[in-house]
């Protein structure tokens, strides 16, 4: 077999779905599989799957077991030439994995490869690409430096920012929400660290593939990132989870390095969390005494772009559910530019979800439209008619 996709669930059904749907036409032509293991989801994750798919790999886990440990049932149950980590909140172009394939069989050196994530704006992900956070690397980022100067090949290394985002190019770091790798690559370097829970295994992972001699690389290949559907970043678990895996980096990598180096980044990265927990608390506080519902949750505008079948299905949903929306019977043959072509969607006291049919538009359509114009109001939607669900990233609407 070719390629494994290993996609791990968490409570996000209807993301998982979605992710499943656009790797089953990324698939299309190559010996692949799509392997989902769940890690115990509450939300009935595994029956709605087993119902609507017949060609998955299931495992449903009693327990919590992490994304690392995750990731390494399946890995070492599969056995294709190439495997590929992938979040559930996530959205995959048709070409994306043909082109991945291609670009590792004639690349015998790369280890793994990442993509260019693109957020629901149509904007570009910085953590497409990274450097490795050495003490120097992570003191610029945790200081504001890198983000002062991106650009800069010294300060801006942690996301390598100088780098050219429509060409292809060695990075160090990949993530892991899209991390494809090669088998043989994996069985020198080794599987996931599984002391990371959650986060921190990925850069564990390519720090590992670049010290047994591969390579790392960036292809400028396109896919949705929800960021965040897939775990509660606004809890003090996460916060707890995402600093320590930060320490437990720190440790193994850079823990012999000299005192006065290690004890600013240690510091730093201490200081960091107790800021993050001291926000968290209040932003819960305040949503406790309904001080920010109605600050942060902007009204909805919803407009649908689809075939005359899907738009008649998205009226009832609106109905049913009180949204305001405006409606376009189209496809891509029709309105090559989607919602590119209309006039002032762009509304500052209101979130817009511009809302394809999957049916009408090809995954990598919607994403290149949304990409060639992203607007900080204007968020990707979907809707597919055989599942009758309306997913953002606010939520999955049926």
């Amino acid at each position: 077999m070719k390629l494994s996709v290993i996609i791990v669930s968490y409570n996000v059904k209807y993301y998982l779905q979605q992710c499943i749907e656009s790797v089953r036409r990324a698939i299309n032509g190559i010996d692949a599989e799509i392997c989902v293991i769940d890690n115990h989801s509450r939300d009935n994750t595994v029956g709605y799957l087993r119902k609507h798919n017949k060609d998955l790999r299931i495992i449903a886990s009693n327990h919590n077991n992490g994304f690392a440990r995750a990731n390494n049932i399946f890995i070492q149950q599969t056995e294709s030439e190439y495997v590929l980590l992938l979040n559930p909140d996530t959205i995959v172009g048709e070409e994306v994995l043909h082109e991945c394939i291609q670009f590792m069989d004639s690349h015998p050196q790369a280890g793994g490869l990442g993509v260019r994530m693109l957020k629901v704006d149509g904007s570009d992900a910085m953590e497409s690409r990274r450097g490795l956070p050495t003490p120097m690397t992570s003191f610029y980022k945790m200081c504001g430096l890198c983000n002062r100067f991106p650009k800069n090949k010294l300060l801006g290394r942690y996301y390598m920012g100088y780098l050219p985002w429509d060409q292809p190019g060695q990075i160090e770091v990949i993530s892991g929400a899209f991390f494809f790798m090669r088998r043989e690559a994996i069985e020198k370097a080794g599987l996931l660290d599984e002391d990371f829970f959650m986060y921190g295994e990925d850069i564990d992972l390519s720090y590992r593939l670049l010290k047994n001699g591969y390579q790392n690389w960036y292809l400028p290949l396109k896919i949705l990132h929800y960021k965040g559907e897939s775990t509660q970043k606004s809890s003090f678990r996460y916060v707890h989870i995402f600093y320590e895996a930060m320490l437990i980096f720190f440790k193994k990598h850079y823990g012999h390095t000299r005192f006065w180096l290690t004890v600013p980044i240690k510091t730093a990265i201490y200081m960091k969390a107790s800021f993050a927990l001291i926000s968290t608390w209040l932003e819960q506080t305040r949503k406790t005494l309904g001080f920010s519902y109605f600050r942060n949750k902007k009204r909805a505008h919803y407009i649908f772009l689809g075939n005359n079948a899907s738009i008649k299905k998205c009226k009832q949903i609106v109905q049913r559910n009180g949204l305001w929306a405006k409606y376009v019977v189209c496809n891509e043959t029709t309105h090559p530019n989607g919602h590119l072509d209309m006039a002032d969607i762009n509304d500052a006291k209101h979130i817009t979800y511009v809302v394809y049919d999957t049916k009408a538009f090809s995954y990598a359509n919607i994403l290149n439209i949304f990409s060639r114009r992203p607007e900080f109001n204007v968020h990707i939607g979907t809707f597919n008619p055989d599942k009758g669900i309306i997913i953002t990233d606010r939520e999955a609407i049926n």
